[in-house]
């Protein structure tokens, strides 16, 4: 499946040094799909010359000819959806439908950056005295070293290649080696459209070897990851050594407040579409349902039948609608916290097991419990998978306690028919992002991102460029 690519530097693709690969599994056959090149230090001190070397010249590039790049990008990438669409089923299991319309989110990030790019507006002052002027502009940071998770392996890279190249910075990105497909069809489709020699790497292995080896190098002024809270705070650490910008966009544990005036079936039907798609395994998935105790038994009710309904198997097949969990580590951690969930009290409404008519690949039934304690696991650790735990609340203090009550900060939803309650609830709900009556938070003209141990720095948007774009004032005394 890969044997056209490899690590790209210097717009070439290349085998690793060593001539070492490491498999990738289907998880939904545990098959393996292919392999890819382990990285060693001569492959990443290529990368990183290539880097440095572009970076002048990419730099210096006029914002429209950078906007004619990224927007040839895009146009490429439409000529293979169905392509990209089939390699991700195959690395992560994603149903077809879902993997369409996550390259097409990933294509809309290159178009929205396309413009950005010749929108790097600085601004002026008149100074105190009348003969000075006052100037703020921006340049590029410099070379980026990226790193991006597996759950969304289109549309995770692109905000960081997009926005990256747009400002003016050369990267190196190193895509998760359980998905690393759809990387490869951005660099292949750069390099056919000219993107200048060394602007884009993309290098391939062990993640920590990789992100020790890039972040200790002085070329590497700015890091944008994708990832667990751990990594974070492990790249935080090294990036501190060198000072080096950091943005993060870690875990999250989404909390949900359904209001007693809301309709419960339709709530619930639609917080099933967005609970279960990509199996849970998204970062700002609805993960912790909190519903009046008036309604709480018909959202529950429907909850489980939107659940039961999903078709479970193959990403590839056109009629699966419920992927496989991409690895077995997941699949285990989500069994645990079912189990720990049932012996604090909670009842099983749906799934809750492996499902019996399959005996290989990483299945698991979309499941949802009611009546979950708080101090179960699953309302603390961020589940990552398909559970939908739903636990009742009776007064407005009450739910945003505790939906506040995690050291999570990244998505919260809302449903109500109150603008009042609309309102309080989302200037108190501690996330970098509320939905109102609306789950599909992500686009490329808003600003990715979370507070507290969910990260900072923000993707996508208008402010999503500044994260590799540095400030410099200039005082002119011209009279």
């Amino acid at each position: 499946m890969y044997d056209s690519y490899g690590l790209f530097i210097n717009n070439q693709w290349h085998a690793a040094s060593s001539g070492k690969t490491q498999d990738v599994i289907d998880p939904a056959t545990e098959d393996r799909v292919g392999a890819i090149p382990t990285a060693n230090a001569a492959d990443l001190d290529g990368a990183l010359a290539a880097a440095a070397k572009a970076q002048p010249g990419w730099a210096a590039t006029s914002g429209w000819q950078r906007a004619q790049i990224l927007r040839a990008i895009a146009n490429e990438l439409r000529g293979i959806i169905e392509k990209a669409a089939l390699t991700m089923a195959r690395e992560c299991g994603k149903p077809l439908a879902e993997a369409r319309g996550e390259f097409n989110a990933a294509i809309d990030q290159f178009d929205w950056y396309a413009d950005e790019a010749r929108r790097i507006f600085g601004h002026s002052l008149s100074g105190r005295d009348p003969g000075v002027r006052l100037d703020v502009v921006y340049h590029p940071v410099g070379p980026v070293a990226a790193f991006s998770a597996w759950n969304f392996p289109a549309l995770l890279p692109a905000r960081k290649m997009a926005a990256a190249l747009a400002a003016g910075c050369t990267i190196i990105v190193k895509p998760s080696s359980e998905t690393p497909g759809s990387m490869f069809l951005f660099a292949e489709a750069a390099r056919k459209v000219g993107l200048p020699d060394g602007v884009l790497g993309v290098v391939t292995g062990s993640s920590s070897q990789i992100s020790e080896h890039l972040l200790a190098s002085p070329v590497i002024r700015k890091i944008s990851l994708t990832g667990s809270v751990p990594v974070g705070k492990l790249i935080m650490r090294q990036a501190s050594e060198g000072l080096k910008r950091v943005s993060l966009e870690l875990g999250g544990h989404a909390p949900v407040l359904v209001f007693g005036d809301t309709d419960p079936v339709a709530a619930a039907k639609a917080c099933a579409a967005a609970k279960f798609r990509n199996n849970g395994q998204v970062c700002i998935s609805p993960s912790r349902f909190y519903v009046h105790s008036s309604i709480k038994d018909r959202f529950v009710a429907t909850m489980a039948e939107s659940a039961k309904a999903l078709k479970l198997g193959s990403g590839t097949n056109p009629d699966v609608t419920c992927g496989p969990m991409v690895n077995a580590r997941g699949r285990e951690r989500i069994e645990a916290l079912v189990q720990d969930a049932v012996r604090r009290g909670a009842k099983v409404a749906a799934g809750g097991s492996r499902p019996k008519d399959f005996n290989r690949g990483f299945f698991f039934e979309p499941t949802v419990l009611d009546d979950v304690p708080d101090d179960a696991r699953v309302m603390i650790d961020e589940p990552f998978g398909p559970i939908a735990p739903v636990s009742g609340f009776d007064t407005f203090d009450d739910v945003i306690t505790r939906a506040n009550g995690t050291p999570f900060g990244l998505a919260s939803y809302v449903w109500t028919k109150s603008l009042e309650t609309a309102n309080r609830a989302a200037n108190a709900l501690e996330a970098g992002m509320v939905g109102v009556n609306d789950m599909l938070l992500a686009a490329a003209e808003i600003p990715f991102g979370g507070i507290k141990e969910s990260g900072f720095g923000r993707e996508g948007g208008q402010l999503g460029i500044f994260d590799y774009l540095e400030a410099k004032y200039v005082k002119m005394r011209h009279s």
